[in-house]
C-alpha cells in the first residue's frame, strides 16, 4: 500500500465524529454544476476500483450545495459539496450554526468560465468584456446616461457584430459560475465604461456592487437552470444563441461547440492554465470531516478524488477538461486532505 493510501486509511479509523454511527451505506455529493462531472468521474474509478455502491451525486448549484452540507450532521446530510468559488463567511457561519464545524477546503484544479456557440453558426464570435456587459447587464451607459439596457441586438452594441438578436443561456443566481460570470466579466466590462470611470473613486466599488451586477431580466439573458447540459443542447439547437458554463461542457463538445475569444484570446486548458484567458477561477470540493469514519466508502472515496490518477498532469480528470495544479501545489492539497486539516473561517 503507498504512504498515501495507508495515511488515508489510519485517519479513516482514527477520525473522531461528532455523529453515532449511521447505516448510510451511499455517500452523498451535492454542489456546483461545474464540479459535477467531475464528481462523475471519480465516482465511476471510486466503485471500479471498491465495488462499493455508487454515490449519489445532485447538482444543486454552488450555493444550493452549502445550503445542503451545511445543514448538519449525519445521514441525512450531504457529506461532499463541490463549489466554483469559495465559501463564503456567511456560509461558513451557516455550517457552524448547526454544528458543522470541521471542513477541509479542496482545491481540485481550474477551469475556465466558457462563452461558446453551435459550430454551425456562420458568424466567427470574438467578444470583449464591456461588449458583454453591454448585451447582458440590467442598466448601462447609453449617450452618457445610466439607463436599462436598451439593446436588443449585437450590431447595436457594435456593427461588426452580427445583426441578430442577443440571447444568452447562463446559469441562475444559486450558481457559483454566476457569481464567477458576474466577478470576472460583468465587473471587468462595467469598469470599462466611461460612465463608470468618470464616477468618484470612492464611489466606484458600491457602484460596481449596486449597479453592474444585475443580468437583465427582459428576454436577452435567459436563467437556464443549474444543468449546463441543458444549455449546451440549446444553443447547438439555435446558432444565433451563446452559452455560459464551465470548461468541461465546452471540451466535452468540442465537435459541436465552439469557444468564444474574450478580449481576443480563445478558452482552452493552455489558456487557463497560464491565464493568459481571463475569465479562469479555482475549483473546490468542500469535505466534511465527521463523516470520514461514519459514512461507508467514503475514506475510500475521498482517496480517489485526490489521487495522482484523478488530479495529476494526464489524469483521467484532465481529460475531462480540469486545468490541473502544479505538482507542488497538487501535493500540499494532498497532505491537506490527509490531516484532514479543518479550513479556518473565510474573510468575507
Amino acid at each position: 500500500m503507498s504512504n498515501f493510501k495507508l495515511a488515508i486509511s489510519v485517519l479513516a479509523m482514527t477520525a473522531v465524529s461528532g455523529t453515532a454511527a449511521v447505516a448510510r451505506e451511499q455517500i452523498r455529493l451535492v454542489g456546483s454544476s461545474t464540479v459535477f462531472p467531475y464528481s462523475q468521474a471519480v465516482a465511476e474509478n471510486f466503485v471500479n476500483v471498491t465495488g462499493k455502491p455508487s454515490p449519489v451525486i445532485e447538482s444543486t448549484g454552488t450555493g444550493g450545495g452549502f445550503k445542503l452540507f451545511c445543514a448538519g450532521l449525519g445521514e441525512d446530510h450531504a457529506d461532499i459539496t463541490g463549489a466554483s468559488r469559495a465559501i463564503k463567511k456567511s456560509e461558513f457561519e451557516l455550517c457552524a450554526s448547526n454544528g458543522v464545524t470541521d471542513i477541509t477546503e479542496v482545491l481540485i484544479g481550474y477551469d475556465g468560465l466558457s462563452l461558446a456557440v453551435s459550430r454551425n453558426s456562420p458568424f466567427v464570435w470574438a467578444l470583449t468584456e464591456k461588449q458583454i456587459y453591454q448585451a447582458l447587464a440590467a442598466e448601462t451607459e447609453v449617450n452618457g446616461a445610466w439607463v436599462a439596457n436598451p439593446y436588443k441586438k449585437w450590431s447595436e452594441i457594435d456593427p461588426s457584430l452580427p445583426d441578430t438578436a442577443i440571447l444568452a443561456y447562463g446559469p441562475p443566481p444559486t450558481s457559483g459560475t454566476r457569481d464567477a460570470f458576474v466577478e470576472l466579466v460583468m465587473h471587468d466590462g462595467c469598469k470599462k465604461l466611461d460612465y463608470y470611470k468618470a464616477l468618484p473613486a470612492d464611489q466606484q466599488a458600491t457602484f460596481l456592487t449596486d449597479s453592474c451586477s444585475r443580468m437583465r431580466q427582459d428576454g436577452p439573458f435567459v436563467e437556464a437552470g443549474e444543468n449546463d447540459n441543458l444549455i449546451v443542447q440549446r444553443i447547438e439547437a439555435d446558432p444565433s444563441a451563446i452559452g455560459i458554463f464551465g470548461y468541461s461542457f465546452l471540451y466535452e463538445n468540442a465537435d459541436k461547440l465552439a469557444g468564444i475569444a474574450v478580449d481576443g484570446v480563445v478558452p482552452s486548458a493552455e489558456t487557463i492554465a497560464d491565464f493568459s484567458y481571463g475569465v479562469a477561477r479555482p475549483l473546490y470540493v468542500y469535505i466534511k470531516n465527521a463523516h470520514r469514519s461514519v459514512i461507508a466508502g467514503l475514506p475510500e472515496f475521498i482517496e480517489e478524488l485526490v489521487s495522482e490518477a484523478a488530479l495529476a498532469d494526464g489524469g483521467y480528470l484532465q481529460e475531462r477538461g480540469l486545468t490541473v495544479l502544479a505538482p507542488d501545489l497538487l501535493a500540499a492539497v494532498q497532505a491537506s486532505v490527509i490531516a484532514a486539516t479543518p479550513m479556518a473561517a473565510p474573510a468575507k
